[in-house]
């Protein structure tokens, strides 16, 4: 979950928008949002995926590739 949380850190660091605007937008608390952006916290599923969502990003979850060795 970290890396999707630190992508999502990212994203909103990048946008236009206020963190204000995407807490509001998303619907998502926006003391939530800040914890998250200074780094103290996380979000929980539901919440990370509504500000993907506002931000016109999709979490996707795929398997997870596997390094093979050799004789393996």
């Amino acid at each position: 979950m970290t890396n999707v949380l630190n992508s999502l850190r990212r994203a909103i660091e990048a946008s236009a928008e206020t963190p204000y605007a995407i807490a509001k937008g998303s619907g998502v608390n926006k003391s939530q949002l800040s914890r998250l952006l200074s780094g103290e916290r996380g979000l929980s599923i539901e919440s990370a995926e509504c500000v993907a969502d506002y931000l016109g990003l999709e979490i996707i979850l795929r398997p997870k590739r596997r390094n093979r060795k050799a004789g393996k």
